[in-house]
């Protein structure tokens, strides 16, 4: 049997990424992700800033490193430099970080240009930085800025970079792709070139995905001999980001046979969603491996091959990513659609009344309506004109109440099971009253409402006016989490009808 070789995984969402326009992590935010990429993801490798930036760079890195020396993982943590006389060295030597990913020009436009030396000026002076950084115990890997470019139109000074490169204290060249122009071809052709030049190199390489091909680039890079390749988390980084970890890590496992990594698939969704958060850049619901919809069968002709032998399914089980498939209600969904989701709630019907809900789902499809599995149960009702689902809670009246200098309060009355209930609360905001006099009725009558854990105000999707606002609640009990939808022309009004849909949900 071959034994599989092994690649290097280096996450730089904590430098690249914030590089991303508007992208800025506080100290707590940078420890967390680094934590995470470390210990859950198990990364091999994170670069977590750039020297020099600023003060609250400085005070992350410390303690990152701080906790790194003491898990034995301080060797995995880089930060890049500059060649600078030694201020990058002496930035390092103060956070404590031991390993610097030194910035030098890989191409000859950007050292003429851009520096206006010769290569060997410039050679002389990272020669230094190198030698001052061993000095201080810092290890040293080197990029070569403006790689691709290099190879394209200084190949001659690319391999007399390399060339000098392979005379000093160094542990890996760091090949990227600056500016995205990489063809797959290219990519292959460049590595396999620098690969034969230098059989025991070490070779990272380091796309950007300015024209969508980061992925590709990665997978022919490990191909033609990379020893390891730089990802961030949802593939944040300048312009159009750098390689998605995900996309490279399901490459890898699923389409290289020869060749494997260490990072935990399962933890790979949690940590995109926190990151997501974190930083405000939103995963695209296409997004592969994370986005909302890629793990939603729409078609009816997808759900119903999938109950026939699995005939839509690919080796990119959601499971694998701690996530689950689902069957999406709309007008193209069709009856193994609703099938699959009447299964999920523990419903059966026969084919007569699925064909009734079938059509209603269809001429809300045709309205744009979003159709949601919770939605079933009040359709169903609704279609059949049956007991299966009854609306059993009601919000009859309430008053809001909202003045200069005075808390938000709110006045309900609620009718539950034929019985009337009516309380007064005040809160932080109109429904945040709505919602702590809710409270005081069920705690009154021995009932717990299900904590609220995220709460989404948006124009309903199709609209093109403000005429309407759609507000998305996600909900979590000890049974389940789940989402409930208001739509009303008054924000806390459309909050206040998801909330009602909730309440018979329980």
């Amino acid at each position: 049997m071959t034994r599989k070789r092994k690649i290097e995984v280096m996450d730089t969402t904590l430098r690249d990424g914030e590089q991303t326009s508007g992208v800025s992590f506080s100290t707590s935010e940078k420890f967390t992700i680094a934590k995470l990429l470390l210990e859950e993801l198990k990364v091999d490798r994170i670069e977590i800033a750039s020297t020099r930036v600023s003060e609250g760079e400085f005070e992350a890195v410390k303690k990152i490193t701080a906790w790194a020396e003491e898990r034995g993982y301080i060797d995995r943590v880089e930060v890049l430099s500059f060649v600078d006389n030694g201020l990058s060295v002496d930035w390092m030597v103060e956070t404590g970080a031991k390993v610097q990913n030194l910035l030098t020009k890989g191409s000859l436009n950007h050292l003429t240009h851009q520096l206006k030396k010769t290569p060997e000026q410039h050679f002389e002076a990272i020669a230094k930085a190198i030698s001052l950084a061993t000095e201080k115990g810092i290890k040293t890997n080197v990029y070569l800025e403006d790689w691709s470019n290099g190879m394209k139109s200084s190949t001659d000074y690319v391999y007399q970079f390399l060339e000098f490169l392979s005379t000093q204290n160094i542990k890996r060249i760091l090949l990227p792709d600056t500016l995205g122009i990489l063809t797959p071809g290219e990519t292959s052709k460049f590595i396999t070139y620098i690969r034969g030049r230098y059989p025991k190199m070490h070779i990272d390489f380091h796309a950007h995905n300015d024209y969508d091909l980061g992925a590709a680039n990665a997978m022919e890079a490990i191909k033609a001999g990379a020893n390891g390749v730089h990802v961030t988390i949802n593939g944040m980084g300048e312009r159009a980001g750098n390689v998605p970890l995900a996309s490279v890590v399901a490459v890898i496992n699923d389409l290289m046979p020869d060749f494997e990594v260490g990072v935990e698939e399962k933890a790979l969704y949690k940590v995109s969603k926190l990151v997501e958060s974190f930083s405000g850049f939103r995963i695209p619901d296409n997004k592969p491996i994370l986005g909302e919809n890629v793990f939603t069968q729409t078609a009816g002709i997808h759900a119903d091959g999938d109950s026939k032998h699995n005939l839509y399914f690919n080796d990119l089980m959601p499971e694998r990513f701690g996530r689950k498939r689902q069957y999406a209600l709309g007008k193209t969904s069709g009856k193994a659609n609703i099938q699959k989701n009447l299964q999920e709630l523990g419903l059966q019907l026969n084919d007569e009344d699925i064909s009734k809900v079938t059509q209603r789902i269809i001429e809300l499809g045709d309205k744009k309506e979003h159709v949601t599995q919770d939605d079933l149960p009040y359709i169903i009702s609704d279609v059949l004109k049956s007991k299966l689902y009854k609306e059993n809670t009601k919000v009859n009246s309430y008053v809001l109440a909202h003045s200069k200098g005075l808390r938000p309060s709110t006045t309900v009355s609620v009718t539950i099971d034929d019985k009337t209930y009516e309380e007064h609360a005040q809160g932080d905001g109109q429904f945040d009253a709505f919602m702590n006099a809710l409270e005081k009725i069920y705690t009154s009558i021995g009932l717990e409402l299900p904590k609220l854990t995220d709460y989404v105000v948006r124009i309903p999707p199709g609209s093109e006016s403000d005429a309407l606002c759609e507000t998305v609640i996600t909900w979590k009990n000890t049974k389940k989490t789940f989402k409930t939808r208001g739509l009303d022309s008054d924000q806390t009004v459309s909050a206040i009808v998801a909330t009602q849909k909730m309440l018979n949900i329980i």
